[in-house]
């Protein structure tokens, strides 16, 4: 998609300028996939403060392994071992995610745990690379503006970023969503995939981003049901409070209704 957009700019000038918002929308659109995978992962960290330190360091060194990789794409293309294990790879997380027992009713998350940081940040940087290999050829595309696909890249590791944040706050709002992100993740895989098998078998990118867009409509189609409060247990319960308070001394004013005020009687011992 973008080697054919690029295509009408053969020269570094004004038109490659123009480029640079097209080739930062579509590294939105497409790292949609990307981005709740990584949500997912981050999720491995019980603490919310330590889930943005895994994002931080974790796409600061994914920006490292993208820029590696952009400097070296017509290298890597060559071997066709690196896609199959960017593919694998892929592939073993879905396989990880659908297949893990969920301990925790009330604890919809069964992605990989960690423990500690420093195993969140490299399963977070090694996804982000896999991911990037899809998009590998869009590097050779633009091989002559190179500093373009840079500026694209480093725009998308900060707008990456930002939307992971979002599917982090998502992923406990919405039923399905956390399921429609590992499907997007295994046609990542699979795509890498039969690019190895055979480049001819490979589904063009609008039907990826159309297939994309239609898991993602089902990801976000139904909210988490929020436990109801049973109104006659309520009650109950606080009516046997006030009793035992009662058997115990206590006093109970008038003054409001709704909240009691409990005086204690000090000859009750």
């Amino acid at each position: 998609m973008l080697d054919q957009l690029l295509d009408f700019s053969p020269n570094v000038g004004v038109d490659t300028l123009l480029l640079l918002p097209v080739l930062i929308a579509l590294e939105v659109v497409l790292s949609a996939d990307n981005a709740i995978a990584l949500a997912a992962l981050a999720q491995g960290m019980e603490d919310r403060t330590m889930q943005g330190r895994a994002l931080n360091f974790g796409l600061a060194i994914a920006f490292a392994f993208r820029v590696l990789l952009i400097l070296t794409a017509t290298w890597v293309i060559r071997y066709w071992q690196f896609e199959l294990l960017g593919a694998a790879y892929l592939l073993w997380l879905v396989y990880q995610y659908f297949t893990s027992e969920q301990t925790d009713e009330q604890h919809v998350h069964h992605g990989p745990r960690f423990s500690s940081l420093w195993q969140a940040i490299p399963m977070i940087a090694i996804t982000d690379l896999a991911f990037s290999l899809d998009s590998v050829t869009t590097a050779i595309a633009v091989s002559e503006e190179t500093w373009l696909v840079l500026t694209g890249g480093a725009i998308g590791i900060v707008t990456l970023r930002l939307m992971a944040g979002l599917f982090i706050r998502w992923l406990e709002e919405f039923t399905h969503l956390e399921d429609a992100g590992y499907v997007t993740v295994a046609l990542v895989g699979l795509r890498l995939l039969l690019r190895v098998i055979n480049p001819e078998f490979v589904p063009p990118e609008w039907l990826m981003v159309l297939a994309i867009a239609a898991l993602f409509a089902w990801g976000f189609s139904e909210r988490v049901k929020q436990p109801t409060v049973d109104a006659t247990a309520v009650e109950a319960g606080v009516s046997h409070t006030l009793a035992g308070a009662e058997e115990n001394g206590a006093k109970f004013s008038e003054g409001d209704p709704g909240i009691p005020e409990i005086s204690l009687d000090k000859s009750a011992k």
